[in-house]
């Protein structure tokens, strides 16, 4: 029998091994979460029922220094682009077109994938046209959960927030076509649940593709209005009696019981009222809230159940990259409309969390959305990729929504453009995640910086400085040490302090201007 040259089995085998299903290029699916705070879901310190989430954080890795920029659509439009909002023309409104960035759609297809997003842009532009094969959702900031558009015959009439005239006009896409208003047929409508009908129909549609698919996952929950299925509510009844100080410890025990934060993260001052001095109408009417407000988080984690479902039932759940986030911290802000009525959690109530609730929800960092400090930037974050992330893995490596660019051409080996539609494009500006998710990087390279309306912060070789207010002080926190932000070392350490705002102010200067 004549035998095989070497040569050529060595050339076999390093052609199996570039062929085989370990080296195909993964699936990978981000799901965004909207207004959730950091101890929301119970992996990180919730008593909410989060089982799916739970499952891919600690199955995976979580990232307990991860953030978004406050601010739900200048965070998705970092999280987008990989660039800066103030890079991409997102810094001040959502009214812009994405510009001198491309979107991770765009740069995805470069590499092959099939790209889907189903749920919340907030922005200008379908994403239908920036990249994206096939698009559902909500292209504008927020909806009445249960109808965005017209009164429908037998029911009440939607709360809406807005101006007269276009408070039922919220944008809505379907791929190409776009609806304002967008009143669904269906009344078994709830947006979580249909963003994830539309998903799941996509993944039964492409199964048999060679190609892989990047699916966003962009949900609104438990952005307000809150809105949730009565069965859900039922499901917290009684659960939130005991008011603010008792659930908000309870979240830090847990938190540290399960060894996701240790003593240096000390619990920062609390900002609720005090929960015996508060009449019973209003505990009642918090309670509520609070009791919503859980079970939309839960309905969000019951439809992430049946994405993984899904997931394997089409034989991809081995070869996927799942990660997950928030845009920011929970919110304080408040919505009163006029011709609100109806109970708290209906399609006829439009009501928000509010600032005791959301302080708890941010346990164990200060302050909401819209802040600079660590309750509005700091985001959960979870990394789940069998075989290639190892379980129960917790990093403080500091990251930023622009790290998901540069994480993603990283692993895809996709091509991120100089030039694009004409415009020249920003460089990348973040790290990528990869040597953390193989646990060879914890330091970063790079400073991280913030600015959305009177925040402003920036991040060094684990010091941070931030303030709220722009003729106010900033503040300076060794964040590696006192990473809630309890003990302000401006006075202590004046010449870091002046270093750091040379960083940001340098990086101010470098921003470009838009008309």
């Amino acid at each position: 029998m004549k035998q095989v040259p070497i040569v050529f089995i060595v050339l076999y085998f390093f052609l199996f091994q570039a062929c085989s299903p370990k080296n195909e290029k993964p699936n990978i699916i981000l799901i965004s979460a909207d207004d959730l705070g950091w101890s929301d879901i119970g992996c990180y310190g919730s008593e909410i029922k989060t089982p799916n989430l739970d499952h891919l954080g600690e199955g995976g890795m979580r990232i307990t220094n991860f953030h978004n920029t406050s601010k739900c659509f200048p965070s998705r439009a970092c999280l987008l682009t990989g660039v800066y909002a103030q890079q991409n023309n997102y810094h001040k409104t959502f009214t812009n077109p994405i510009t001198n960035a491309v979107t991770l759609g765009e740069v995805l297809q470069t590499a092959g994938y099939r790209t889907l997003w189903s749920g919340k842009h907030h922005g200008l532009e379908n994403p239908y046209n920036r990249g994206f094969d096939r698009y559902y959702g909500l292209k504008d900031g927020a909806c009445n959960h249960f109808n965005p558009g017209n009164q429908r015959p037998g029911e009440g009439v939607p709360a809406r927030k807005g101006k007269p005239g276009r408070k039922n006009k919220r944008a809505w896409c379907i791929d190409s076509v776009m609806y304002s208003p967008f009143t669904p047929a269906e009344k078994d409508f709830y947006t979580t649940d249909y963003f994830t009908n539309y998903a799941i129909n996509w993944l039964e549609e492409y199964k048999n593709e060679e190609k892989p698919f990047f699916l966003y996952m962009a949900y609104t929950a438990p952005h307000d209005p809150l809105m949730a299925w009565p069965e859900d509510i039922l499901k917290y009844k009684g659960k939130y009696d005991a008011g603010y100080e008792a659930i908000r410890k309870q979240r830090y025990q847990k938190q540290l019981n399960s060894g996701l934060i240790n003593e240096k993260y000390k619990l920062s001052a609390a900002t609720y009222q005090n929960w015996s001095e508060l009449s019973d109408s209003i505990r009642n009417t918090e309670i509520r809230k609070m009791e919503v407000y859980a079970a939309m988080i839960d309905r969000l984690d019951q439809n992430v159940g049946r994405l993984l479902a899904k997931l394997k039932e089409t034989g991809k759940d081995k070869n996927t990259l799942i990660m997950f986030v928030s845009d920011n911290g929970a919110s304080a802000e408040v919505v009163k409309l006029d011709d609100d009525y109806g109970d708290i959690g209906t399609l006829t109530c439009w009501s928000s969390l509010g600032e005791h609730w959301a302080n708890v929800s941010n346990t164990p960092f200060r302050y909401f959305k819209n802040y600079s400090f660590e309750g509005g930037i700091n985001t959960p974050f979870i990394a789940y990729w069998p075989e290639k992330i190892k379980p129960k893995t917790i990093s403080e490596y500091p990251g930023h929504f622009i790290d998901m660019m540069a994480t993603l051409v990283d692993i895809t080996g996709a091509e991120y453009p100089v030039e694009f539609n004409k415009q020249k494009i920003t460089p990348m500006q973040g790290e990528s995640l990869l040597p953390v998710f193989q646990g060879t990087n914890k330091k970063r390279q790079k400073p991280l910086f913030w600015e959305w309306k009177n925040g402003q912060a920036a991040y060094n070789n684990g010091y941070k400085i931030v303030k709220d207010g722009i003729n106010k002080p900033f503040e300076l926190y060794n964040i590696e040490n006192d990473p809630t932000e309890t003990r302000n070392l401006a006075n202590e350490n004046p010449e870091q302090l002046q270093k750091m705002e040379s960083l940001f102010l340098d990086w101010k200067a470098s921003l470009p201007t838009f008309e």
